[in-house]
């Protein structure tokens, strides 16, 4: 018998967000999601070398996986995150939101939706202007900052396609 519910599975939805802090959980995380999930490969801090490389060691897992894959700053076969004909696009108020469609972009990360670590003292947006940010705009649309799966589940009635998050999907040291 088919599982019906298969689709409530937030993994499904999840997209990771990396950076130096995940350290040594990066490629256990990503073996982790199931295939329709995504990756967003930031890593700013280390070497355009070393960066490359860990890149390209991302890329072949994402796509072996099934995963979508966008990365920071135009690194090879795979779509932007932020730029011109983006993928996917972080955005904080109505006013990036367009600019990020006109861009191309196909998911909208609308942050910060609740306190984050990686924008600490960040004002979170709150539901109504998080979801006024992307209304009528026929994109994907991914709650950032200060997600987990159990906060997806809850959002996803208010229009939330997809959840980004580091904290909310590397386990506990």
């Amino acid at each position: 018998m088919a599982n019906l519910n298969r689709n409530c599975d937030p993994r499904r939805h999840a997209w990771l967000m990396t950076d130096e802090r995940i350290g040594d959980a990066l490629i256990p995380v990503i073996l982790g999601l199931p295939p329709g999930a995504g990756v967003v490969f930031r890593h700013y801090g280390l070497s355009r070398r070393d960066r490359h490389r860990l890149f390209l060691r991302v890329r072949r897992l994402a796509q072996a996986r099934g995963l979508r894959i966008s990365a920071v700053g135009g690194l090879p076969g795979v779509a932007t995150h932020n730029g011109h004909r983006a993928l996917t696009y972080a955005v904080h108020d109505r006013r990036e939101a367009i600019a990020a469609m006109r861009a191309g972009a196909s998911w909208l990360f609308v942050s910060p939706l609740f306190a984050t670590r990686s924008h600490a003292g960040a004002r979170p947006l709150g539901m109504r202007k998080a979801t006024a940010i992307t209304s009528r705009l026929n994109v994907g649309r991914v709650a950032l900052g200060g997600m987990t799966a159990r906060r997806w589940l809850r959002l996803r009635r208010y229009g939330f396609t997809g959840w980004a998050a580091i904290d909310g999907l590397v386990p506990p040291r």
